[in-house]
């Protein structure tokens, strides 16, 4: 950071704190930053993840296209080909959100090329096994994506301003979901064309696509706020300012392998992702056999393929609807629990197989809706209630990489013999579900009896506290309180 930039830092610091220390920024001067950021930040993280999740479930529209059987996906084969895609995950996902971190947000571009390649490697796959590797490599490219989108919009806004962004963020993968859908029972009409099956052009002409808008964002996503070049002086002045206010700024933060055993120590962080877990199995599992079940149901490959767009139309606006009065209510518990109890609910019809196809159809609204609504949740939970920094990057990596566990699972109990009914997966969905909702009691739990103890601490030191003595130490300060 600049000279100037710190002086101007300290101006306001010095000033407002002093006028008005309740409300220490000028309240147009934020709306106008806010303005901006929603303008920069925003729509292209938004853009690159609407195209990741294009990319993600493709083999789910590939398989009803004739996939399985060109590539011989008998048995559990093509469970293989959705399980290696989650290795990738689980391995590369902390690792490369530490990169992220390090190297700053534009290498999300080229994460983002690394994956557009793998993605036409599936497309001209000519046995299963090539598949399987191609679905390996794309895990671990798409691995630190969303952990590092998600840490770049977190570095820009306030605790309290970060969940309306994120579920934004996240609305565009729920919209991709009816895009993918939309694309790819248009691309089934390029079936023979060039001598390539139409379940080739989904993988062919997404990657493309994909490598097309990777290389145009490395000129449009910005940099970490401390190098951002789209705001005046005095704007990014303010900007830093206010989120140095906002606390939970780290001195000193370097990772060290003792630091890093410190965050794994961080019982919120195990929470958050059983949380997770709990969510994300099912979301998983809809995304990669939704057009099966559609189709068992009793629609063609196309009609099944179309029909899975109001199904993610509907969980956008839940999502994002219920995000925000979220974030508006401060109850981030409650609305947890009201996105599983929503998710149940799917699950319980889809376990009870009613005779009735539009039944079942609407059991898959209650399912994804839910699951939507609590994962950005418990992402956004979580990051505003530990340290900024390499803390943050790590929990971020840790809660996408380990959340994920939950597809491992999936890929190996939604059984081929048992479609298009999946009695097993589905009940299985369910157990997680609850150890989700137990798991995101606890965090609750923890952190309302957490702020009991901060109060009782902070009422024993003097009410006005030496700033060079407490400054930088991030939840540790003792005006550091959680977000229920």
């Amino acid at each position: 950071m600049s000279d100037p930039e710190k002086s101007a830092i300290s101006q306001y610091d010095v000033n407002h704190a002093s006028t008005n220390p309740e409300q220490p920024f000028d309240n147009a001067a934020e709306r106008r930053i806010l303005r901006k950021l929603d303008i920069r930040v925003l729509p292209i993280l938004c853009l690159l993840y609407l195209v990741c999740f294009v990319d993600r479930p493709n083999i789910g529209n590939a398989k009803i296209q004739g996939m399985d059987s060109e590539l011989d996906l008998k048995g559990q084969r093509y469970n293989i080909c959705v399980f290696v895609f989650n290795i990738g995950y689980l391995v590369a996902g902390a690792p490369l959100a530490v990169v992220v971190k390090k190297a700053g947000p534009k290498s999300l571009s080229v994460m983002m090329f690394c994956w557009g390649v793998t993605v036409i490697g599936c497309g001209v796959s000519r046995t299963w096994q090539g598949l399987a590797v191609c679905r390996l490599l794309e895990g671990m490219a798409e691995a630190a994506f969303v952990p590092g989108a998600a840490y770049t919009i977190g570095s820009y806004y306030k605790r309290d301003e970060f969940l309306r962004r994120y579920v934004i963020f996240f609305g565009s993968a729920i919209l991709s979901g009816a895009f993918n859908g939309f694309l790819s029972s248009l691309l089934a009409k390029m079936d023979g064309v060039a001598g390539y099956k139409a379940w080739r052009w989904i993988f062919i002409i997404e990657g493309c696509l994909t490598i097309a808008i990777a290389f145009a964002s490395w000129f449009f996503i910005v940099p970490y706020p401390e190098q951002c070049a789209f705001l005046s002086l005095d704007d990014k002045a303010l900007l830093l300012a206010r989120l140095k206010a906002d606390g939970g700024d780290i001195a000193n933060d370097k990772l060290t392998s003792k630091r890093v055993l410190g965050f794994l120590r961080d019982w919120k962080i195990w929470c958050a992702v059983f949380t997770y877990i709990g969510a994300a199995e099912t979301a998983n599992s809809i995304v990669n056999f939704q057009p099966t079940i559609l189709r068992g149901i009793g629609y063609t490959a196309s009609g099944a393929q179309v029909r899975t767009i109001p199904v993610y139309m509907f969980s956008m606006v839940f999502s994002i609807y219920l995000g925000y009065t979220a974030e508006y209510l401060r109850k981030r518990y409650l609305f947890c629990m009201i996105g599983f109890l929503t998710m149940a609910i799917g699950l319980i019809v889809e376990i009870a197989q009613p005779p009735a196809p539009g039944v079942r159809y609407m059991g898959l609204f209650f399912m994804i809706a839910g699951a939507y609504l609590v994962m950005p949740l418990i992402v956004v939970w979580l990051s505003i209630n530990i340290d900024k920094g390499y803390k943050r990057s790590v929990a971020l990596g840790l809660i996408f990489c380990l959340g994920n566990i939950g597809s491992f699972i999936n890929s190996n109990v939604f059984m081929k013999r048992e479609e298009p009914h999946y009695h097993t997966g589905f009940s299985t969905n369910l157990g997680l579900c609850c150890m989700g909702m137990l798991a995101a009691t606890i965090l609750f739990v923890g952190m309302y009896l957490g702020n009991k103890q901060r109060n009782r601490v902070r009422e024993n030191l003097p009410d006005s506290l030496e700033q060079a003595g407490v400054e930088g130490l991030g939840e540790q300060h003792p005006d550091f309180r959680y977000y229920l």
